[in-house]
């Protein structure tokens, strides 16, 4: 009876380690890069247009920024320093596909509050410096 049970089992296994074997790196889906493009509306390119509410969503985008660059989700952050209809902004990030990247994207504190509004694109590092 035992041997009747090894010849089921055994065949079993090997299929199970061969799927997982053929399961490379590259076979695994990775995360993707995107980028998205941060523009103020035009409302807010004068400094004296920001009321308290806006000042709180941009420090709610800010946070949110903080808490995906200490995740490993976001990889930079930053926008220009020109005046505000020319300034952007830009966030890079890690997203298991587009839907996600979109989701991420406009949860934004940011573009939620009507602060900003938001472009995705598909996205690739190909050069990054090593910090020292």
């Amino acid at each position: 009876m035992k041997s009747f049970y090894l010849r089921l089992i055994i065949p079993l296994v090997c299929m199970i380690v061969q799927s997982l074997a053929a399961q490379t790196p590259e076979a695994v889906a990775k995360p993707k890069q995107f980028i998205y493009v941060l523009h103020l509306v035009p409302r807010l390119h004068d400094d004296k247009n920001w009321t308290k509410e806006d000042k709180a969503a941009l420090d709610r985008h800010f946070n949110r920024f903080k808490e995906a660059t200490q995740s490993g989700q976001l990889i930079l952050a930053g926008r220009t320093q020109e005046p505000g209809d020319k300034t952007f902004g830009i966030a890079i990030f890690m997203a298991a596909d587009e839907a996600a990247a979109r989701k991420f994207m406009e949860n934004d504190p940011a573009v939620v509050a009507g602060l900003m509004t938001a472009e995705l694109h598909p996205f690739v590092v190909a050069l990054e410096r090593k910090n020292p």
